[in-house]
């Protein structure tokens, strides 16, 4: 009896220490979980009649993560809780601006491309930023996290089947309808602008690691929602395109459900990056593709195939060997 218990608090240990030597890496899946929850709700909201322009839909769900993140800081007090500190401001206001345009990249690029082709386009963005951490952070980019990183790609490139690379087993009776089907030469266009926005958002994810323990979580948080309120506007109000006006009480609860959960994701995302390296911590971005394929499965009943089930696995053990794997912490 003596040695079970001395066996389980072994365990409890192992996997207590396991937990701290990983915090930022799980506060980063942790946003993937409160992230794909939104894109359920987005879609949900997608189905009701009539459809909110993607603008406006930034500009309400920004809004309502900035008022968090201020509640939060005046509640808390924060110091300086609407300009940040001094030292980071033009970090801040970089990671804003940064992170606004890398998101509504990826709203731009779902008018042209299939959602396929933009995920994995969108997941190429983690082995570029572990470069750009090494590159300009002195971050350790190690050999397993490379291959870590490549891996995972290539399972969510299983689960999301893109038809440039899977063209020929594509079931037309499911295939995704392009808006305003583009010709060969957009196609293209749109996808080297994806890989620009993709280096953006890098940017955005280096700001946040070069800011680190020097600003809080809530004032990233706040300047990437005020940058994405404010240049929403400035395009919506350049675009002329029509505001929305609720007209069901579903819509109501639908867009504050996703502005609550917008600022959850972006709150431990941000937590998570400034604990981890930017390789180790964009790793847990893969995780993303697992928590959509069950919230898919749970809420509109779709049924992953075989490539689907092996892509998760692949990322699931990645992401497993990173977790129990022992690192260090680059100072910033």
């Amino acid at each position: 009896m003596t040695q079970w218990g001395e066996y389980c608090g072994t365990i409890q240990w192992s996997v207590v220490q396991c937990v701290r030597n990983n915090v930022g890496l799980l506060f980063v899946m942790l946003a993937q979980l409160f992230a794909s929850f939104m894109n359920v709700a987005v879609k949900l909201l997608g189905q009701l009649e009539p459809p909110v322009p993607a603008l406006e839909l930034m500009i309400v769900s920004m809004a309502i993560a900035f008022i968090c993140c201020e509640i939060f800081m005046i509640a808390a007090k924060v110091p300086y809780p609407f300009l940040g500190p001094k030292g980071v401001r033009p970090l801040l206001a970089c990671r804003g601006v940064a992170g606004f345009f890398g998101v509504f990249g990826i709203y731009y690029a779902l008018q042209y491309l299939p959602l396929g082709d933009v995920t994995v386009l969108t997941f190429v963005g983690p082995i570029f930023t572990g470069i750009a951490g090494r590159l300009f952070l002195g971050e350790t980019y190690s050999k397993r996290e490379a291959l870590a990183s490549f891996c995972s790609l290539f399972g969510v490139v299983l689960i999301a089947r893109p038809p440039f690379l899977f063209e020929s087993a594509r079931d037309p009776e499911f295939e995704e309808p392009v808006v305003n089907a583009a010709t060969t030469f957009a196609s293209v266009f749109t996808q080297l602008q994806i890989l620009r926005l993709v280096l953006i958002m890098c940017i955005s994810v280096i700001a946040i690691r070069a800011i680190g323990t020097r600003a809080h979580a809530m004032h990233s948080t706040a300047y990437f929602s005020l940058s994405c309120v404010v240049v929403s506007m400035i395009g919506l109000f350049l675009s002329g395109e029509p505001i929305i006006y609720p007209t069901q009480w579903q819509w109501n609860v639908l867009l504050l459900l996703i502005g609550v959960l917008n600022f959850a994701a972006q709150m431990y995302l941000t937590m998570g990056l400034q604990r981890e390296t930017a390789a180790r911590g964009t790793i847990g971005v893969y995780v993303q593709v697992i928590f959509a394929d069950v919230l898919d499965v749970s809420f509109f009943k779709t049924v992953p195939n075989l490539l689907s089930f092996l892509g998760t696995g692949i990322i699931m053990t990645c992401a497993i060997y990173i977790v129990v794997s022992q690192h260090h912490l680059s100072p910033v």
